[in-house]
């Protein structure tokens, strides 16, 4: 199962669809790109497993890159396309990148990087100069290399604490260019999609990201055709589903929160009925959220706990979850322990870290330290999260131990304060975050987007205040809430609490 195959036996099925601009590109078409700049990267020197980066938008350009490094045997590592010049050229020169594939809008972006000393070989899409990678690669032959081999990805995670890290990427078992991956097996005997090709699958997330990346890829070894959002638009999403009649999507809780605020009347306007699968993961997603999916859509929603290190997976169908509501699944990968701090296991119903027991370890990329931090002595290892079991061996998450709030030496999990506060017909978007304190250590503040930013002020405040205090302790209620117009998060999600967290420590420390 491989698109080179689907090249052969259905040449002119849509392996790719650009949801604004409609442009389409055939199995054929996809085939021959990927050959072509196959051969542009070993004129330039790169032999299996060595590493490129690439910075581009969601254009129909990038999975032609993807498939390309799929077949020489390269280490792809796809580029946040909302880092500054300094980020990008920290994840290229961590990586040990010998090359940098990206677009005519990052021009300034690479031209900062250069004038910062960065020296590396460059191809580059819509520059119409006599480098641009349309006149390179036009020269090069539509025919496969000679020496294929299956490639990997290099995928960096998102900073919300610190530095990106690279997560190193396992040799493939098989390196055969058409060998099988586990995630093709999921797909269709766990999730649902169809292998016969006829699958439609919506990826309205950037292509940089391990999900979309992910799941787009297998959508193509299947034979299948994704349909890409240049970028996510709720309503647009909607008229996507309806227009290409899509079987199958991906998502995060952020988009389903975007849709659910849209009017009544625009949400009944587009037929939906194509729509069979709606996977999401990212977040954990808020019970009154996920709810309200299901009571629109059905129960076609499949979640899955997992991370880019690939150590683990859990899921859980829309039936499942009714039952157990607010769980991120069972195992289907791995084994799950949840561990206390000492590292000690802990029995169904308590809160800990959650560790995956798995055949497959992961490093990261030049930190032996975060390694070893993220990994238990019995081998297991941690994505960071904090959550438990119950009885039935569904997880449940309660938050990331790095966003534990500590106030008057209370522990509180900002989590469960934003999932009440994005169920608030009045809020679009909320984090809450730890501000320090001087009596408490900490304070909780609520940074909110609220869905008409003229309602911001003491008035909503004291609306939110009120609305949350009947539902949770006194400690967890914030102590102040900022709004504003919008936050700092990535659009397949993530929030860079980061960002305001090191704003408001920036305040602490300003003389009184």
């Amino acid at each position: 199962m491989h698109p080179i195959q689907h090249a052969q036996t259905r040449p002119d099925h849509p392996a790719i669809i650009m949801a604004g601009s409609g442009e389409t590109v055939s199995y054929r078409q996809l085939d021959e790109a990927a050959n072509r700049i196959a051969h542009w990267l070993r004129a330039r020197g790169l032999q299996s497993g060595d590493a490129f980066g690439l910075l581009m938008e969601n254009c129909a350009r990038y999975h032609e890159i993807v498939w390309a490094s799929q077949r020489a045997g390269t280490v792809l590592v796809p580029i946040s396309t909302h880092l500054t010049a300094a980020e990008v050229t920290y994840i290229l020169q961590d990586s040990d990148a010998k090359l940098l594939v990206t677009t005519q809008k990052f021009t300034a972006l690479v031209e900062r990087m250069r004038a910062d000393g960065l020296e590396m070989p460059l191809l580059a899409y819509g520059t119409g100069d006599d480098h641009a990678a349309e006149r390179q690669l036009a020269a090069q032959p539509a025919t496969p290399i000679a020496d294929q081999s299956a490639g990997r990805n290099m995928l960096y995670s998102s900073g919300t604490t610190g530095r990106p890290k690279g997560i190193v990427p396992a040799p493939p078992a098989d390196p055969s260019v058409e060998a099988i991956p586990p995630l093709v097996m999921l797909a269709t005997h766990g999730f649902g999609i169809a292998g016969d090709g006829s699958s439609v699958y919506l990826s309205p997330a950037p292509l940089y990201h391990a999900a979309p990346l992910g799941w787009s890829s297998t959508i193509h070894r299947l034979g299948g055709t994704v349909v890409v959002m240049e970028k996510f638009d709720p309503e647009a999403a909607l008229a996507a589903i309806e227009r290409f009649r899509i079987t199958d999507s991906q998502w995060v809780p952020t988009h389903f929160v975007r849709m659910l605020k849209l009017s009544d009347e625009v949400r009944r306007r587009h037929d939906l009925s194509s729509h069979k699968c709606a996977i999401h993961a990212a977040a954990p997603c808020p019970v009154e959220i996920k709810r309200a999916m299901m009571d629109w859509w059905g129960p076609i929603l499949v979640e899955y706990y997992a991370g880019s290190e690939g150590n683990g997976m859990t899921m859980v169908k829309g039936p499942d979850w009714l039952s157990h509501q607010g769980t991120v699944g069972r195992a289907i990968l791995g084994i799950v322990h949840i561990c206390n701090e000492a590292g000690d296991e802990l029995p169904a119903g308590q809160e800990g870290v959650v560790f995956f027991e798995s055949p497959h370890p992961f490093a990261y990329h030049k930190d032996d330290a975060k390694t070893a931090e993220a990994t238990h002595p019995k081998g297991w290892t941690t994505l960071g999260d904090i959550g438990k079991l119950d009885e039935d061996g569904f997880l449940y998450l309660t938050d990331r131990r790095s966003n534990m709030i500590i106030s008057g030496g209370v522990n509180i999990y900002p989590q469960e304060v934003e999932n009440l506060l994005v169920a608030h017909d009045k809020v679009m978007d909320a984090a809450v975050i730890g501000a320090p304190d001087p009596d408490m250590g900490e304070c909780v503040v609520a940074v909110v987007q609220p869905v008409d930013m003229a309602e911001a002020g003491e008035i909503l405040a004291a609306e939110l205040t009120e609305y949350l205090s009947s539902q949770l302790a006194r400690l967890k209620v914030p102590r102040l809430f900022d709004f504003r117009a919008e936050l700092p998060r990535e659009d397949n999600g993530k929030l860079y609490k980061r960002k305001l967290k090191d704003e408001y420590r920036a305040r602490a420390d300003e003389p009184a």
